[in-house]
């Protein structure tokens, strides 16, 4: 039975053409996210710098936002800057 596996990007290639010319294959892409396949499975996606800085801008935009939420409704400190 043939194992079935989520293609997560628009744009796939095999690991030997990412072997024989990186920059190619990253060139080819056009900014976008390449899976990078090894017998037509997924082993790894090669990111794009601006793509993986937006996505852990978001990690950290939904981290905090946890945090937000979990002490949304702790008991608040009156605090007057000037004695600090």
């Amino acid at each position: 039975m043939a194992s079935i596996h989520p293609i997560l990007a628009d744009v796939s290639a095999g690991i030997s053409e990412l072997k024989k010319n990186p920059m190619g294959v990253i060139k080819e892409a056009n900014g976008e996210t390449v899976a990078i396949l090894n017998r037509n499975e997924p082993v790894f996606y090669a990111v794009p710098a601006k793509v993986y800085e937006a996505m852990m801008d978001a990690l950290d935009d939904l981290e905090l936002s946890a945090i937000v939420e979990e002490r949304k409704n702790d008991e608040r400190v009156r605090v007057n800057i000037d004695e600090l």
